[in-house]
C-alpha cells in the first residue's frame, strides 16, 4: 500500500475551516440521497479500515463499519483489550504497524492524547470517534440533521446545548466558532465547558457563543435545542451525584415551550429517559433524534471519502 506522507486526520471540529465542514455535510447529504435512490457508489474497493476502540459502542462503530461497506470497502474491529497495546506495546508502534495494513484508522478512546499521538506516528488518516474531550464526527452529522429540517442557513439559527458541558458541547463550541450560528450552552456551576476551547471559539465567531447556568435562558426562542447524557462513559461512580445537581437541566414540555415552535430536539444517544430528556419529548414530534442517528453513517461516509482521497465529483 502506498501511503500519504501527510495523512488527512480528523480529530477536531476546529482542524477544519468553514468551508470544509459546509464541503463534507453537503457531499453527505449527496451521498445519502445517493442511498436512498439505490444506487451503488463503491469508490473504498479494496480498502480497509481499522476501528480501534476502547469504549463500548452501538452507533459509532456500526454507522463506521456501514459506512466502509457502502462505500465497497471493508471494516476490521480492534478491541484494545484484545491488542498487545494491553500488554504496554507503545502508541506509536501500534500506529506505525497499523498502518501498514490499513488504509484509514477510526478511534474511540478516553484521553485526547492517544488520538493526538496515534495521528503522529501514522502514515493512514487517524479519526477521532470520540474522545472524552471532543467528538468531532457526531457534530457534524448533527448539523447536517439540523440542515435537512431548517430552511435557514446555520448562521441564522440559534442552537441550545442544556446539560454537561462534556466532549460533544465542545465540539458544538468549535463548529460555531467556524460556522458563525448563536449557541448558548446552559450548564450547571462547575459543570461547564473548557474554557480554553470557549475562549478560542469565541474568538473566531462572528455569532454570540453564551454560557449560563439558566436552561430556559438557552432554551428562549432557540430553533434546536440538545441533551446528552449527565454522566458520560467514565464517570459512572458521579452519575447519582450528577442526577441531583442536573434535575432542573431535564428537556421536558415546559422547556421546550420556550423555543420556536418548529424547533427540533437533537440527543446523540443513548438517551436515559426522565433524566435529561423526557419520554414525551424524546418521542415526540419535535424530537429528530432517529434522523440525526441515521445521518452518522452518512457523515461519515463522506468522512471516509475525504480522509482517504477517493471523492467521485461525478457523483
Amino acid at each position: 500500500m502506498t501511503k500519504s506522507p501527510n495523512p488527512r486526520h480528523y480529530l477536531t471540529v476546529s482542524d477544519l475551516s468553514s468551508d470544509e465542514i459546509l464541503f463534507l455535510i453537503n457531499r453527505a447529504l449527496k451521498l445519502k440521497n445517493r442511498y436512498k435512490s439505490g444506487l451503488p457508489y463503491r469508490p473504498a474497493t479494496g480498502k480497509i479500515l481499522g476501528l480501534l476502540f476502547e469504549k463500548p459502542s452501538t452507533r459509532t462503530r456500526v454507522s463506521f463499519e456501514a459506512a466502509m461497506l457502502q462505500l465497497g470497502g471493508n471494516a476490521t474491529f480492534l478491541s484494545s483489550r484484545d491488542l498487545q497495546l494491553r500488554r504496554g506495546e507503545p502508541l506509536k508502534d501500534t500506529a506505525r504497524v497499523l498502518s501498514r495494513y490499513l488504509d484509514c484508522l477510526v478511534v474511540r478512546t478516553f484521553g485526547h492524547d492517544v488520538v493526538d499521538e496515534l495521528a503522529m506516528w501514522s502514515g493512514i488518516p487517524v479519526i477521532n470517534g470520540l474522545t472524552d474531550r471532543h467528538h468531532p464526527c457526531q457534530v457534524l452529522s448533527d448539523i447536517m440533521t439540523v440542515m435537512e429540517y431548517k430552511d435557514e442557513d446555520m448562521g441564522s439559527l440559534k442552537v441550545a446545548w442544556v446539560g454537561d458541558g462534556n466532549n460533544v458541547a465542545h465540539s458544538w463550541i468549535q463548529a460555531a466558532g467556524r460556522l458563525g450560528f448563536a449557541l448558548v450552552l446552559a450548564c450547571p456551576e462547575g459543570y461547564g465547558p473548557d474554557k480554553e476551547i470557549l475562549s478560542k471559539a469565541r474568538a473566531g465567531s462572528t455569532a454570540p457563543i453564551t454560557l449560563t447556568t439558566d436552561p430556559e435562558e438557552a432554551a428562549e426562542g432557540a430553533d434546536v435545542i440538545n441533551a446528552d447524557v449527565w454522566a458520560s462513559m467514565g464517570q459512572e461512580e458521579e452519575a447519582s451525584k450528577r442526577r441531583k445537581i442536573f434535575a432542573p437541566y431535564q428537556i421536558d414540555r415546559a422547556l421546550l415551550a420556550r423555543a420556536k415552535t418548529d424547533a427540533i430536539v437533537l440527543h446523540c444517544l443513548p438517551a436515559h429517559r426522565e433524566e435529561e430528556i423526557s419520554e414525551e419529548v424524546l418521542e415526540g414530534r419535535h424530537s429528530v433524534v432517529w434522523d440525526q442517528a441515521e445521518n452518522k453513517m452518512h457523515l461519515h461516509k463522506a468522512v471516509l471519502e475525504w480522509a482517504m482521497g477517493l471523492q467521485d465529483f461525478r457523483v
